[in-house]
Parts: structure tokens; sequence; C-alpha cells
């Protein structure tokens, strides 16, 4: 860093991001992003959109936001449209937490909020999740501040239950819970239908894992009107445009002809619980994920040498240097094709490491 950077972040950790390879081609399951493309058609709206660049986007988003609230049976004043759901959530981290309401969360959770956490320079517990990587709702009885919670989580995969969810909302009326839905499409349950019953919860999705748009960073956030409104108050002090037009354009066209997402989903649901079966079967531990992606561990290739081993044969994973999660990978689901290529390569290394004893 530079001699000029603030010493209120000189201890700032940043966020790592999955590696985006450019000097060769990889079978990439390490960043959750879909195998499918979009639909033809969002690339038309993309282009249709483009004349109007030298325009600044709707702010409000409201077109978009029109067709979202009646695909979700909503309401448009209960969205939000953020650019990616990291800025959603960095939103309710800006809005909601301070010195005397400090953010809780897992131990063992989406890495992006003790970064949130530090960069807004607030507060924060980490609690730790059960033996069984599950989220203990009475192990937030003590909270003082907002609790945020990815459900399905990451990299567990593992979905809290809609009952264990309201618990905390209803054990914690003065304080919002965020429900990250990030995965939620691929076998979750989503909260949304709570949210006219609790007006301290907001809920965070995103178009990059099951619409196919990670590259063009797309998410919302649902909620209370009032609380939409406290989170618009920080998009309009930061950046008011967050939105840009090509995003709206291609989440209007992805959203209209849903039905494409929809089957690619299912494929990847059908893909993933064959590919869980296989590495079962080769010896691993694999968490029952409802995301779309797994949670792996084998005692003959823990952690960084699963990923490792991997990497030299042209498949990419994910592989995290937390203490408690060191020994485990989590694998993205890919098309069909790219799963098989990975079971046989696993298959191989396996073979390998018992001829080498």
């Amino acid at each position: 860093m530079s001699r000029f950077f603030s010493e209120k972040y000189r201890d700032l950790e940043a966020y790592v991001p999955g590696e985006q390879p450019k000097e060769r081609t990889f079978i990439k399951l390490n960043t959750n992003e879909s195998p499918f493309p979009p639909g033809p058609w969002v690339a038309e709206a993309v282009r249709a959109e483009a004349e109007k660049l030298r325009l600044y986007s709707d702010p409000e988003s409201a077109a978009l936001r029109k067709v979202l609230a009646e695909k979700l049976s909503l309401r448009p004043e209960q969205l939000i449209m953020t650019n990616g759901s990291d800025e959603a959530l960095n939103f309710a981290f800006m809005a909601f937490c301070d010195a005397d309401h400090p953010a809780y969360f897992p131990d063992i959770t989406y890495g992006f909020y003790p970064v949130f956490a530090r960069i807004n320079r607030v507060p924060f517990r980490e609690i730790p999740l059960g033996a069984d990587w599950k989220v203990r709702p009475d192990d937030y009885r003590d909270a003082k501040g907002p609790i945020f919670l990815a459900n399905p989580n990451a990299p567990t995969g593992l979905q809290m239950p809609l009952s264990g969810v309201e618990e905390l909302l209803k054990s914690h009326p003065d304080s919002p819970v965020i429900v990250d839905e990030a995965y939620v499409d691929f076998g979750g349950e989503t909260a949304l239908g709570l949210l006219d019953r609790y007006e301290n919860l907001l809920v965070v999705r995103t178009f990059s894992k099951s619409r196919s748009l990670a590259g063009l960073r797309l998410g919302f956030a649902a909620g209370n009107p009032e609380v939409i409104r406290d989170l618009k108050t920080m998009q309009y002090s930061t950046n008011p445009y967050n939105v840009d037009r090509l995003a709206q354009a291609a989440g209007i066209a992805c959203l209209e002809r849903d039905e494409y997402n929809q089957r690619n989903v299912s494929e990847i649901i059908r893909v993933r619980e064959i590919t869980k079966g296989r590495l079962r079967e080769m010896g691993f531990e694999v968490t029952d994920s409802r995301a779309n992606f797994l949670f792996v561990r084998h005692p003959a290739f823990p952690g960084s040498l699963l990923r490792d081993g991997l990497r030299e044969k042209g498949i990419l994973i994910r592989w995290f240097s937390l203490d408690r999660i060191r020994d485990w990978s989590r694998i993205s689901i890919g098309t069909e094709a790219d799963m098989d290529a990975l079971t046989e390569t696993v298959r191989e290394m396996l073979s390998g490491a018992k001829a080498g004893r």
C-alpha cells in the first residue's frame, strides 16, 4: 500500500474472490457461476439498450422492479435493485450496524461479511456453527444487533428451515434479520413469504447463480418498504445510478422468459445429486447441499491437496484456509460433462494415492 493509504484501513483484509484464470483453459468449478449461458433474448435486449448508453440509467430501476415484483408476488416498493447482491449486503451493514448494534453471523459463512463489517468500521460477532455445520437459532439469543444469515449457507450448502428463520425474527423484533438467499433456487426454501408478517426481515437475492448473469452484477433486496427506504438512502448517498442500463434490460428479458432459467436450475440439481452420490461412493464426506455446489472432504486428499491435484489436471475448485474447514473443499456444479470429468479425475487420483502406499 502507498504512504497515502488511510490508517483506518491499514489492517483491512480484503475479500479474496475465486481464481479467474486467463493463461489456460480449465474446467471451472471454483466460483459458483452457472455452467449455462443466459438465453439469447437477453443479449438481444442488451444490444437494443446499448443505443441509449449516453443517458444515465433509471436510479429507481422502475421497469425492472415492476417485472420482478410480479414474479415474486410482491409490491415494487418492497424491492431495491442493486449492483449484485453484495451491494445490498453492504447497504445493510451501512444502514443498520454501528457501535451499539454490532453485526452477528456464523463463523463459517460468506467471507464478505467480516469485510463489510470492517470497512464500515462496525463491531461484529462470529457465532460458531454446530458440529453438524448447522446454524442454531438459540446461539443468537443474546444478539444485540443485526443478524446476517446466508441460507443456504456458503460454503456448507446447508439450509436452515423457515421455522428457524422465523424463530430469529420473533426473538429479535428490534433488530433486522438479513437472509442472504443467493443459492435458494437450488433447493432451498425462501423467506419471502414472511415479509408481510415481520418488518425486521430483509431478504437478499442475486441474478448471478440461477439466472446466469454473474458478469452483469445484478441483485436485489426485498423487505418492508421503510427498510427498503433505508437502503435507498445508502444508494443515493453513494451511487444513485448503481444498476446500469444494460443490467436492467438484461434483468427484464431474463425474468420474462424465466422458464429457461428454471430448466437450467433443475439440471444443476440433478447433476449435483449424481455427483454427490459418486463422491460418497469414493469415500468423501459430502454435506446435503441445497446450493449449486458441494462441500466435501476426503481423508486421503484434505483441502489444499485436493485443490492442487485437480488444478494440475485442469480442474479448478475452491479451498479456504480457515482452520476449521481447511480439510474441506467447495466444488461448484458444472455441466454433466464437467462433473463426469471431475469424478473420473478424482477416481484416478485416489487410485494413484493407494498405489503409492
